[in-house]
């Protein structure tokens, strides 16, 4: 199966979220987050950069900051919504094994219940 971009992916799912310049905007503009589509949890977004990164393994040292800025919009929301002192979970999948399906990063944030482990 190809890779898919998100941007491909949330058009065949959700098409109301297919333009990066209607998702909700997080600290900066070049940032953007919308619901899983599949949700885990009660509160389950994703939190993405408008920057095309295929999977972790293609981050260049001069776009480690993107990683970086999308831990802390995943904190500003946690702290905005009410979910930072219940605790949440974030997930950056990698590649097949590690199952990521969409091939552009992204940051999933999941809050609202009790996380277990081992994850999956």
């Amino acid at each position: 199966q190809p890779k898919q971009s998100v941007y491909a992916a949330i058009h065949i799912s959700a098409p109301t979220n297919a333009n990066p310049d209607n998702w909700h905007t997080v600290a900066l503009p070049a940032y953007g987050f919308f619901k899983d589509i599949n949700p885990q949890a009660p509160i389950h977004v994703l939190f993405i950069p408008k920057t095309r990164i295929p999977t972790i393994n293609d981050l260049t040292d001069e776009q480690k900051h993107i990683v970086g800025d999308l831990y802390l919009a995943a904190r500003d929301y946690a702290k905005q919504i009410g979910e930072d002192e219940n605790g949440y979970r974030v997930i950056m999948n990698c590649n097949e094994n590690g199952q990521q399906t969409v091939f552009h990063i992204h940051l999933h944030f999941l809050a609202g219940r009790q996380m277990t482990w081992p994850p999956g």
